[in-house]
């Protein structure tokens, strides 16, 4: 159940919480991002059945799954979540700070609106100044936005099926 629903606008982009109905547009937006993964040699990141449609479903009854709109199509999808994130717990590396934070996670688009990326970022902000994302290091596209945005590599985290990821942090 939804309790708090949040209506943001940035840039033309609006975000607002995720509903059951978007599960359809974001599974679509799933299948896109996994394409595009593939095509740019990252095949293992995803697969072919990763984000599971049920962690959404989770974020979504957590109130902190969220979709990107560009008008009336929902262009983009993102986890923002609040406290801490039990996979950064352990990293071969050092976070910044032990400061308070959220984190990033299932952040796509169906490429047809420039601007998900730091939008989500943007949002996130307004929650917390210290943002930590992680990513898979063969994600050139995820790599090239991360960095631009100004995060800070800290280090290698291990997730759930056993694979590593680049993590970091940024301090707005």
């Amino acid at each position: 159940m939804i309790k708090n629903f949040i209506s943001y606008n940035i840039n033309m982009l609006v975000v607002r919480h995720s509903t059951y109905d978007d599960l359809n547009d974001i599974e679509n937006i799933f299948v896109y991002a996994r394409q595009v993964m593939k095509d740019i040699g990252n095949a293992s990141q995803w697969g072919d059945d990763r984000p599971d449609i049920q962690l959404v479903i989770n974020d979504i009854e957590n109130n902190s799954s969220y979709v990107v709109l560009d008008g009336d199509e929902i262009v983009g999808t993102f986890a923002c979540i609040h406290g801490i994130e039990p996979t950064y717990l352990d990293i071969d590396g050092s976070w910044l700070d032990d400061d308070s934070y959220v984190t990033i996670h299932r952040i796509a688009s169906n490429g047809k609106s420039n601007g998900v990326f730091d939008c989500a970022i943007d949002f996130a902000s307004k929650f917390n100044k210290d943002i930590r994302i992680d990513t898979h290091k063969n994600n050139s596209i995820m790599l090239h936005l991360i960095n631009k945005s100004g995060f800070i590599r800290c280090g290698v985290i291990v997730v759930d099926d056993g694979t590593k990821r680049e993590a970091f942090q940024k301090k707005i």
